[in-house]
């Protein structure tokens, strides 16, 4: 008999999903899938417009919902797997899937059942993790895997080409920024090669082994912690909580009122990327060659599911 899985997902490109049926694939014979992809009401617009990317903001660090359509699924229907895959947005879960997991419904379906979370991102998604993470114990779910795959080009670079593709829709760019830089997102055959993971999830249930899941999924490389990245991260997390708390005195979401803070707040965002950010990763990689054990220390913290 088959085994049950609910994928709960968020995505404005199709990256995300293609992703997931990538790692999924190996699991077709041993699992009935039910997809539940999370739709906004109103829709966040993609490509974004104007200052709407920026609006998102707050809302997105606060993690203060949106509202959702009703789900398709059955929440009192006994699943054997959750699959809940999400963005980053601002170094915080992304509206809609935040949005979700504070739902009666989110609760239901993953108390006292196994979560495998699964990431495509740019290369900050730490801190969306963490709390993640916190929404998923809370109603007496178990995480027992997490599987990131993010644009591995450097991060100046990344952030030209992730921008030009959330504002104009393209993930490669035409005539000499084409030549100039590369496709933005996730590596296509990084993508396709996903289904090694998928063999390992189903290994792991066969053996009825998920405890040692995520340590089998590290061994695969499904997750890559940078030590430097991850300090300017948690650094960049620390300054959002009180420019999201000023840009939210002006206003909810949408409300013009507050484009002002938010042009504010865009200045400071690419000031802190393009002219603070290599500093720190110059201070950062210093710091990590003297002293190797807090490196490692990091490395090892991050990447497990506890």
């Amino acid at each position: 008999m088959k085994k049950k899985a609910l994928v709960v997902y968020y995505t404005q490109s199709g990256q995300l999903k293609n992703i997931i049926d990538a790692v999924i694939t190996p699991l077709q014979d041993d699992f009935d899938f039910v997809f539940e992809e999370l739709k906004p009401e109103p829709e966040f617009p993609f490509p974004w417009k104007g200052m709407s990317f920026y609006q998102s903001f707050p809302e997105s660090v606060q993690e203060i919902p949106c509202r959702l359509q009703p789900f398709s699924f059955n929440p009192d229907e006994d699943f054997d797997l959750v699959i809940l895959g999400y963005q980053p947005w601002y170094l915080s879960p992304s509206i809609p899937v935040s949005s979700f997991l504070r739902t009666n419904a989110a609760r239901k379906v993953m108390n006292g059942k196994p979560v495998i979370t699964i990431l495509g991102c740019r290369n900050m998604w730490v801190m969306a993790q963490e709390r993640i993470k916190e929404r998923i114990a809370l109603p007496g779910g178990k995480l027992v895997g997490n599987i990131v795959l993010a644009d591995r080009h450097p991060n100046l670079v990344s952030v030209i080409t992730i921008v030009r593709w959330m504002l104009k829709g393209e993930k490669k760019g035409k005539g000499l920024y084409g030549h100039l830089f590369p496709e933005s997102g996730v590596d296509r055959e990084e993508i396709r090669a996903a289904s090694k993971f998928g063999g390992q999830i189903r290994k792991s249930f066969d053996e009825n082994k998920l405890d040692t899941l995520q340590n089998e999924l590290l061994a695969l490389g499904a997750v890559d912690i940078k030590p430097v990245l991850l300090a300017i991260e948690k650094r960049g997390y620390m300054m959002f909580r009180p420019w999201s708390e000023f840009v939210l005195r002006k206003g909810g979401a949408g409300d013009p009122a507050r484009e002002g803070r938010l042009r504010m707040f865009r200045a400071y965002l690419f000031a802190v990327i393009y002219l603070v950010s290599p500093f720190g990763s110059i201070v950062f990689r210093l710091i990590y060659t003297l002293n190797p054990g807090k490196k490692r220390k990091m490395i090892q913290r991050y990447a497990k599911i506890t």
